[in-house]
């Protein structure tokens, strides 16, 4: 696999980069996450229509580029370093899962246009294992709910993990109307979650446990590549405070012990970049090797960011420690994403049984 950035890749960030400094500066971040909604449909519209973001990886038969996942990680880890608020993790793994499922196909050139937003309704009871599911799949309908849903209360189309007497499958639930959508209470309030309970409600089948697996994997590489981003600017910021805080006349970023520390911040973020490099190369190159690269990457990054999230608001000191500080976003932000699909130590419990190293199930 090339683990290589092409100038592509490099052109795309910086496109990005742009876009998002205009469009989510930490003022806009604070005013999105306070509304209902939680998104601006304005900037949600110009993502699909100028840079084509929503149809990225989306074939182009089905109406999108058709990249891959190396192109949703840049994506990503721009969103990450700006803390975008918009369904698009949500929207991305409904996508992953339809292309990877048998059904569902018509689908996609909705999500490749920015008209339909759409999310993976999976976790229960905490759990995010697909053996774990009880909603079940009856007569051409679903019941049973489901926690934790990504953007689950304005979703145009939901994705419903169930069982049916062949096992785990997706589902997939267009008539939204009939859903109970409760809006969770989160630390992360720049990402919205729901609780979204399923009454026999009409629903089709558009992939077995296959797909469903698959888009789990794609959601923890896109997942950590914003985690990444996150780390990044965390540490940037970081950075550039010790240089310009003075103490005892002197900065203190030239303080052993400072530099130290944002030693260590620069040593996980670049390990968390070669995590996820490996990740989105091994999800469009080698199928096989994604369930482990994904896991080491999720597990990784999760803990790179709280842990340098962490660090930036000690070592702004007292200003780091107020809400008003820009940090708290991203410490927020960080250990929201660290429990979203599975906490790290899931992901590792995994990863050691892929290799072998337990006797715990290597798939869910």
């Amino acid at each position: 696999m090339k683990l290589v950035v092409t100038e592509e890749q490099r052109e795309l960030r910086d496109a990005l980069r742009r876009f998002f400094a205009d469009r989510s500066p930490s003022a806009e971040v604070r005013r999105l996450m306070e509304t209902a909604e939680g998104y601006d449909p304005k900037v949600w519209a110009q993502m699909a229509e100028q840079l084509g973001l929503q149809g990225l990886a989306i074939a182009e038969e089905h109406g999108g580029a058709g990249f891959g996942v190396r192109e949703l990680a840049v994506v990503f880890e721009e969103m990450g370093r700006a803390v975008m608020c918009a369904p698009f993790l949500s929207t991305i793994i409904a996508a992953a899962a339809l292309e990877a499922g048998e059904g569902g196909h018509d689908l996609l050139p909705g999500i490749a246009d920015g008209s339909t937003i759409a999310t993976l309704a999976v976790a229960e009871d905490g759990s995010w294992d697909p053996g774990d599911v009880k909603a079940v799949y009856r007569d051409g309908a679903v019941s049973g709910s489901k926690d934790f849903v990504l953007d689950g209360h304005i979703a145009d189309v939901v994705l419903v993990a169930a069982r049916d007497g062949d096992g785990v499958g997706l589902y997939a639930v267009e008539d939204v109307s009939r859903l109970v959508r409760t809006p969770a209470v989160t630390l992360d309030q720049t990402r919205k979650l729901a609780r979204i309970e399923f009454d026999a409600v009409p629903a089709r089948k558009v992939g077995g446990r296959e797909a469903l697996l698959r888009a789990l994997d794609v959601a923890a590489v896109a997942l950590a590549a914003e985690q990444l981003g996150g780390a990044q600017r965390t540490l940037d910021m970081t950075v550039e405070y010790v240089k310009v805080r003075h103490q005892f006349g002197r900065p203190i970023g030239s303080f052993q012990a400072v530099k130290h520390r944002c030693a260590d911040m620069f040593v996980l973020v670049e390990s968390a970049r070669s995590a996820v490099l490996n990740a989105a190369a091994a999800a469009d190159e080698s199928p096989e090797e994604l369930p482990a690269a994904a896991a080491l990457a999720k597990a990784y990054c999760s803990d790179a960011y709280f842990h340098t999230a962490g660090e930036a608001i000690q070592l702004h000191g007292g200003i780091g420690f107020t809400w008003e500080h820009d940090a708290h976003l991203y410490f927020k932000r960080a250990q929201g994403s660290r429990q979203l699909f599975g906490a790290p130590d899931r992901h590792r419990e995994r990863l050691a049984a892929l290799a072998g190293l337990t006797g715990a199930a290597a798939t869910p």
